[in-house]
Order: structure tokens, then C-alpha cells, then sequence
């Protein structure tokens, strides 16, 4: 009688056990607020030292760090990058979101998937899960604030609103078109370029590194679009083109997952002219391909989507940015292969080095 009660409570705690594992599991699907993040960050180190480490790279205006996740394999070469944020404005939770998803999947694929692996031994992934930390944690604050957008730092002394919007302060073009100098705005571009910190922090660690980076990817919603450079309809990117052809596939591949439609243009051509995004500062430090993924929905829920489309949206997302990401280094490192291979043939034509003196 005792074994069988014993043998009860055993199997009683180990159903409890798994039910309290399961239930601690990070769960993706589901909007977290800044605190969890952090401390999911943390654990993605924990669980995969190998190849994740965390960097601060600024601190908001509020004093609060800003971190990124570094993933990739440890190499003695140079490598070099992919940089990807989230949460530049703070109501847009679905950005952070997907941050969250796309080091998971990443993590969960490179030891089985091949051109994942070989993708993390040349780049490094730089991954700003929230990048105005101010702004996110104010949006969890109550109802009332649920739909701010700028970050937290008082306007000047005749004003008295709070926030920049981040998307308006990058030196590109600042302050031409799509932007309103009434601090109370949602569009306030600041004093002045980089006039604040988070967007200081950014341009100070990317630009620091421009030479690496292949793509810089830059996540919001809501709208279903995917931007190339530039916000001001007066300039055009020299590779407008190439841009175009690789978000045209790139909205292909999303469509394929769940039938979602994503436009692909310039913002002036398919949302509404801007100044002083950081996709446009991006391409003008010469990172070639820079991209706006404005996500789910087209205005339903618009900035409070459902955490039920979390998941849809994000595996659309998922495939449309790998899509890019897969571009940019095969075009890279193809070419390095390439490269390599004329040379070599080169060396061996001027030695005297015949196909017929190989065999």
C-alpha cells in the first residue's frame, strides 16, 4: 500500500514537473514586456555560448543599456555582417517580436542546415532585439500609452512633449520632407541629426564597422511593405535596381508561407516621402542593401496585432529576410570564390602552368 501510494506521488510530481517545465518555456507567440526580453537574451547566451554573445553599444536617454545579440561561429578570419533591429518605435510590438523569432530560428537551424552553418561561419549576425528601450517600456505602461511611438527625451524648453522619433533623426537627409518641428509631433525629427542617443548609438557601433556589414535590415509595422532607399523622392540609390529585384523575391518568398501580399518600392512610391531614416543613413554609409520591413497588417489592427498573427507573421517575415540575408552573402563570397580561382589561374598561366601540364 505504502509503494503504491509512493509510486503515485512520484508519477503525480513528474506529470507536475513537466507541466512547470512547459510552462516556464519562453513562449514566442506572445508579446513580452521589456524585462523578459532581457532576461531572454541572457538565457540565449546561456543555452548557446558557443556562438551568442551580448554587446551594449549605447545607453537610452533614460539611462537604460542597449544591447544587441552577436551570433556566429568563432573564426580566425574576418568576417563579415548582417545587422537586423527592432523596436525603433514603440508601439510597433510585432518587431520585437520577430527579432525574438529570427535568432530562434537560426539557432535551432545551423546544426542541421547546411547554408545555415556556412552563412554563420562568414557573417555575424547583429540582432537589436529593442532599440528604443525607453519608448517599448513606456508602451507597456498603461492603455494610455500603449500607441507611443518616439522615444522619451524631453523636448526643448519652450515644449512641453517628450520624444524624438528615431526614424526622423538619422543624418540623411534630416529634416527635408516627411517630418513636422512641432515637438508635440509624432513625426519631431529632434534639434538636430543624432540628436539622440539611441540613434547616436547605432550609427556610432554600424558605422564603426560599415566595411562589414552586407544588409542592414531595419523591422515595423504596420503596412506589408518591404522599403528600399530613399525616403526623399530627389535621390535615387545607384543600386535601385538590384534592390528592387532582390525585395521583389524577397516578397515573393513571404507570399509562398501564408499568401500575405508585401508591396516593394521606395517610401515616396509606396507609403509617403520621409527624411532621416536609419535605412536611408545605412545605404548612404555604403552598406548596398538596406531594408524597411513594415509588417502585418494593412490597418485591421494595424499597431495592435493580435498575438494570434504573431506567429504567421513572423514565419512570412522570417522567409522574406533570409531571402536577403542568403543574398547578400552568396554575392559575397560567390564572387570571393570566384575571384579567388581567376587569380590562382592567373598566377598558374604566368608560370607556364598549362591545362595539358596538370593531367
Amino acid at each position: 500500500m505504502l509503494y503504491s501510494v509512493g509510486l503515485s506521488l512520484v508519477v503525480l510530481l513528474t506529470v507536475l514537473g513537466a507541466e512547470t517545465v512547459e510552462r516556464v518555456e519562453y513562449d514566442y507567440y506572445k508579446y513580452h514586456p521589456m524585462e523578459e526580453i532581457t532576461a531572454w537574451m541572457d538565457e540565449m547566451v546561456k543555452s548557446n555560448p558557443e556562438v551568442v554573445s551580448i554587446e551594449e553599444y549605447g545607453k537610452s536617454y533614460e539611462n537604460r543599456a542597449i544591447k544587441l545579440l552577436k551570433i556566429g561561429l568563432k573564426s580566425e578570419k574576418e568576417k563579415k555582417a548582417i545587422w537586423m533591429d527592432c523596436g525603433i518605435h514603440a508601439r510597433e510590438w510585432i518587431a520585437p517580436a520577430f527579432c525574438q523569432y529570427f535568432v530562434r530560428q537560426i539557432l535551432a537551424t545551423y546544426k542541421t542546415d547546411t547554408k545555415m552553418k556556412e552563412m554563420m561561419a562568414d557573417m555575424d549576425f547583429y540582432v537589436t532585439p529593442v532599440l528604443n528601450v525607453d519608448g517599448y517600456m513606456y508602451s507597456w505602461k498603461d492603455n494610455t500609452t500603449r500607441l507611443w511611438r518616439k522615444n522619451r527625451s524631453p523636448g526643448p524648453a519652450d515644449c512641453n512633449c517628450y520624444g524624438t522619433d528615431l526614424n526622423r533623426n538619422f543624418n540623411a537627409t534630416w529634416g527635408t520632407i516627411g517630418v513636422s518641428f512641432n515637438c508635440c509631433s509624432e513625426t519631431y525629427p529632434g534639434r538636430n541629426p543624432m540628436s539622440e542617443p539611441e540613434s547616436k548609438a547605432v550609427t556610432n557601433y554600424v558605422g564603426s564597422r560599415k566595411d562589414h556589414f552586407l544588409c542592414f535590415l531595419t523591422i515595423h509595422s504596420y503596412g506589408q511593405l518591404l522599403l528600399v532607399p530613399f525616403g526623399n523622392p530627389n535621390y535615387t540609390a545607384d543600386n535601385y535596381d538590384e534592390l528592387m529585384e532582390v525585395g521583389q523575391k524577397a516578397a515573393e518568398a513571404i507570399r509562398k508561407v501564408h499568401g500575405k501580399v508585401y508591396r516593394v518600392g521606395s517610401s515616396p512610391e509606396v507609403l509617403y516621402p520621409n527624411s532621416g531614416s536609419s535605412r536611408d543613413w545605412a545605404r548612404m554609409q555604403g552598406i548596398t542593401l538596406t531594408y524597411t520591413f513594415e509588417l502585418r497588417d494593412n490597418g485591421t489592427f494595424g499597431f495592435e496585432l493580435p498575438e494570434d498573427q504573431i506567429q504567421p507573421t513572423c514565419e512570412e517575415a522570417y522567409s522574406g529576410a533570409l531571402h536577403i540575408i542568403t543574398y547578400a552573402h552568396d554575392k559575397t563570397f560567390s564572387s570571393a570564390v570566384a575571384t579567388a580561382a581567376a587569380t590562382l589561374w592567373t598566377v598558374l598561366l604566368a608560370a607556364g602552368v598549362t591545362g595539358a601540364t596538370l593531367v
